[in-house]
């Protein structure tokens, strides 16, 4: 696969607060707040995964400084835990900025045999997840006045069809439709406007997921790319990033295709 360089940092969101969901594995969540870091933010990580998050905050903080860097569990379909993490947020820095809701999960299964809990499952935490973590932010930015930005991770699968991933395919459309609601109700907030936006990759592959996946369905997935080749996650944080700053400042409700797909 051809290597891509890494973009530096440019203090895009100095001095900004940000809270990134599902942040502690080598994926788009973990990518996304080093560049949050890079960029001269202060990042609350999140996840379900109390060892891999505590790792997590231990290398951030040791990079970044201790006092840029927090680390909070967090399960998307518990309501206490949202609550708990996005006022964690506000009690370290005195106030939010950006949200990065990330948190999602994925499987394959044919519909026709679907159980109701692998169904539930997925919806929960990738639609429902966003859900939540949305409504905790859109109150906190609301009252607290100032603006800010949420940025959710849908998939070009809300748009495009995939044997076996009716679940996923049709949680990540209600982040989709999640998102240009929550930006058409935001957008009227008294003060500076909130932005909601989204990202949808298609084919964003770490390592881990590399080993996980069978080199034919590699194969398969890379042939429809027009460079030959997955995206790194940070080409995708990248892009959150932007929709995150001041350069995005007319974007709202917009779902952003991350993606070289021609087909």
């Amino acid at each position: 696969m051809r290597s891509v360089e890494y973009v530096a940092g440019h203090g895009l969101l100095a001095g900004r607060t940000a809270v990134v969901t599902a942040a502690a594995g080598a994926g788009i969540g973990g990518a996304t707040a080093r560049r949050l870091l890079e960029e001269g933010a202060r990042v609350l990580i999140s996840d379900t995964h109390p060892r891999r998050l505590e790792q997590a905050g231990r290398a951030l903080a040791a990079e970044f400084g201790p006092d840029a860097v927090a680390a909070l569990p967090c399960d998307v379909t518990r309501e206490d835990q949202v609550q708990a993490l996005f006022a964690a947020a506000v009690s370290r820095h005195g106030r939010l900025d950006v949200v990065v809701n990330n948190a999602g999960l994925g499987g394959t299964a044919p519909l026709a045999d679907m159980t109701d809990e692998q169904w539930e499952r997925v919806v929960d935490v990738t639609l429902n997840g966003t859900f939540r973590c949305t409504r905790a932010a859109l109150r906190l930015l609301r009252d607290q006045g100032g603006g800010g930005v949420i940025v959710n991770n849908a998939s070009v699968l809300g748009w495009r069809a995939q044997a076996g991933q009716a679940h996923y395919a049709a949680a990540k459309a209600g982040v989709m439709a999640l998102t240009r609601c929550a930006a058409a109700e935001a957008a009227a907030y008294p003060g500076d406007p909130v932005r909601v936006n989204a990202v949808a990759p298609s084919l964003a592959m770490h390592p881990h997921l590399v080993k996980v996946t069978s080199a034919g369905v590699l194969d398969e997935l890379t042939a429809r790319e027009a460079f030959g080749r997955w995206a790194e996650p940070w080409e995708v944080a990248n892009v959150i990033v932007f929709l995150a700053s001041g350069y995005a400042s007319y974007l709202t409700g917009e779902v952003v295709s991350v993606s070289s797909q021609h087909a």
